[in-house]
């Protein structure tokens, strides 16, 4: 069967086969639907008054005789707070930045929330962009989604029987998110065909990172950049010497960011006050991002960094710089290419606007918007890989860090 989803223009069915093919994805413990995750500055401006910097203005008197005419001639109601919605998010969405969006209340609560790992009650896919489609990454172990048969590579078609597969991983994850026993459809294409599940939600809770042993090599998974997430693998650290750790595997594969100061932190664990972070602005003067004093204690500790193409702004921060200072093997796939950083804006009855408001490059001054981090090491894991339980990029960092 072909789908003709919109301009796309694409068969799913041929879209798929060239997909498993090629693809490659990560493992991680994380998020019911992560959202897509953004470097977010924790830089939260005031609001906006009539003092601020105004460089232009626009006659927006075509708006109101839009309004006026739909007003006279639309056979039903007209929600006046759904539309002024409306005509602000498409006011964002005509700057063509995906990074740029505007969040009614409801949504910049939910936003705020899944920034802190608190995602409700859903039903355990982690999903992501790629090749044009938002596909699962993979299920939760012991969750809905799992124990239906969602597989990771599935096109996310429809919620509810209401086409999704053009939204953005924040709005599919809105319409997926319900109230603990109750049900949705998830309708997903595979191979060409479409699959409907239906499943019921449950209550999904994480942490932002956790550490795990084997043997003398502590693997450190970190799922996003919470705000207290370097403090948090920090402390893991204050056990290594005990558990006889020599080695340390970072996995950074399927985190697509979150704060930048959480990215500094975590980096300073191995590099001493060095730069980690630049930012360039035209509205701006450059900011130089250091990492802290004192507390590299893994400054010296042979280190792996595992990435894929779904690490991204934050998780590119710190792979970045520990490749630049050579304090890390990144072993992988080439990363997603984020090099730009986001500011929160507080609007008027709880609405904000995330805003893209600078340019970030690597210590050693490199861009890595739109191409990415390419690893020392490319190492492929495919869906079929994640959906059998094997992990060839994993058992490449343990063979690195054996050899050496």
């Amino acid at each position: 069967m072909k789908y003709n989803l919109k301009d796309k223009k694409v068969n799913l069915s041929s879209t798929i086969i060239a997909s498993f093919a090629t693809l490659l994805v990560g493992f991680f413990v994380g998020l019911l639907i992560a959202p897509n995750w953004d470097n977010i500055t924790n830089t939260i401006l005031p609001f906006i008054s009539s003092s601020h910097k105004q460089t232009s203005s626009i006659n927006w008197n075509s708006l109101d005789t839009l309004y006026n005419t739909l007003s006279t001639y639309y056979d039903g109601d007209i929600d006046k707070t759904a539309a002024l919605d409306g005509a602000k998010a498409g006011l964002v969405d005509s700057l063509g930045d995906k990074y740029t969006t505007y969040m009614t209340a409801k949504e910049a609560e939910e936003f705020e929330k899944s920034l802190h790992g608190d995602v409700g009650n859903g039903v355990g896919i982690e999903m992501g962009e790629r090749d044009g489609y938002i596909r699962v990454i993979r299920t939760l172990p012991d969750n809905p989604a799992g124990r239906a048969g969602i597989l990771a590579g599935d096109i996310i078609y429809k919620i509810n029987d209401e086409e999704v597969w053009q939204l953005t991983t924040d709005k599919i994850a809105a319409k997926a998110r319900g109230e603990a026993g109750t049900e949705v459809k998830v309708t997903v294409v595979r191979d060409g065909k479409e699959l409907d599940f239906n499943l019921t939600r449950e209550k999904i809770n994480n942490v932002s990172a956790y550490v795990t042993y084997d043997g003398d090599t502590a693997i450190i998974t970190v799922l996003r950049f919470d705000e207290d997430t370097g403090q948090l693998v920090k402390d893991f650290t204050k056990e290594f010497e005990e558990k006889g750790v020599k080695k340390v595997i970072l996995d950074l594969r399927n985190n697509g960011g979150g704060y930048t100061n959480a990215a500094k932190d975590l980096a300073s664990l191995w590099i001493d006050g060095d730069t980690v972070l630049i930012q360039k602005s035209k509205n701006s003067s450059n900011k130089i991002t250091k990492a802290n004093r004192g507390e590299a204690v893994l400054k010296d500790m042979p280190t792996v960094v595992l990435v894929n193409n779904f690490s991204a702004s934050s998780s590119e921060i710190v792979a970045g710089a520990l490749k630049d200072y050579n304090k890390a093997t990144i072993i992988g796939e080439t990363t997603h290419g984020k090099g730009v950083v986001q500011t929160l804006i507080p609007l008027a009855d709880g609405a904000q606007l995330k805003v893209t408001t600078a340019s970030w490059y690597t210590p050693n001054d490199t861009s890595i918007n739109k191409t990415g981090i390419t690893p020392d090491i490319e190492i492929i894991r495919t869906y079929d890989d994640i959906n059998m339980g094997r992990d060839p990029q994993l058992e490449r960092a343990r063979k690195e860090l054996n050899d050496n």
